[in-house]
């Protein structure tokens, strides 16, 4: 029989279908510059263990807000910014074995703030 690889995740008391962290900040740079955000992704993406499959972003005028996603195989992340009060809303959602939380260092230095929010959801209880 072949092996199927498992996406679920389990923290040994139950087993879900992924960990989805809402993540706000306050008082960040680089909320303006798609190539900057990109570069962020990629750094995180990488840093959680995952696989990067696409990344589109959008930047909005006036104010140089950029919302886009990054499509990983295990899910996404997602970014809206507001550059014009120094805020984002992030969304890391992931399933199997990659760590979101690992993310979260790359994210503060690359968006150059320590005031962060970090909200943890525990998706699709089985």
């Amino acid at each position: 029989m072949e092996s199927v690889k498992e996406y679920c995740c389990s923290n040994g008391v139950m087993k879900y279908a992924g960990t989805q962290l809402i993540v706000e900040l306050w008082e960040a740079d680089n909320l303006d510059s798609e190539k900057k955000i990109e570069e962020i992704f990629r750094e995180a993406i990488k840093e959680c263990g995952a696989t990067l499959l696409k990344i589109d972003l959008h930047t909005f005028s006036p104010y140089g807000g950029v919302s886009g996603m990054a499509i990983i195989a295990e899910s996404h992340l997602s970014i809206h910014s507001w550059p014009e009060y120094r805020y984002a809303a992030i969304d890391i959602f992931v399933c199997g074995n990659v760590d979101p939380y690992k993310a979260i260092p790359v994210i503060k230095r690359g968006f150059n703030t320590e005031k962060i929010q970090v909200m943890d959801l525990k998706r699709g209880v089985f």
